[in-house]
């Protein structure tokens, strides 16, 4: 920027740090989900090569596919965590710049900032 860094600026990028956040908190309980899913799906598949359930066909191709299918959940959820990750990192920097570019006055003349 040009130094002219506006309080408004500022909100802006503060609510964007707080999006990113939320993003961030969704890709967590995505990723529980997609490893529920290939517990699950594993368990449920052992269990029926074990001989411990009984042989359904809709069942174990249910087993297989909530297996796979958290797998590709957990590999697409995990680029975009680490691209939110990177985006939040880059958006935090840019606030600590702008808030050290604006000319701050300390309130009743105290020199440390305790």
């Amino acid at each position: 920027m040009d130094g002219d860094v506006s309080s408004d600026d500022i909100a802006r990028i503060e609510e964007r740090i707080e999006q990113l956040h939320e993003q961030v908190a969704r890709c967590r309980k995505l990723s529980f989900a997609a490893k529920l899913l290939i517990a699950a799906g594993g368990v449920w598949l052992l269990l029926t090569l074990l001989w411990l359930v009984p042989y359904l066909p809709s069942l174990t191709f249910g087993a297989l596919a909530a297996a796979i299918g958290g797998i590709v959940l957990l590999g697409s959820n995990s680029t975009t965590w680490s691209e939110l990750e990177a985006a939040l990192a880059a958006s935090q920097a840019m606030r600590d710049e702008w808030i050290g570019q604006k000319d701050m006055r300390l309130i009743g003349g105290q020199r440390t900032l305790h």
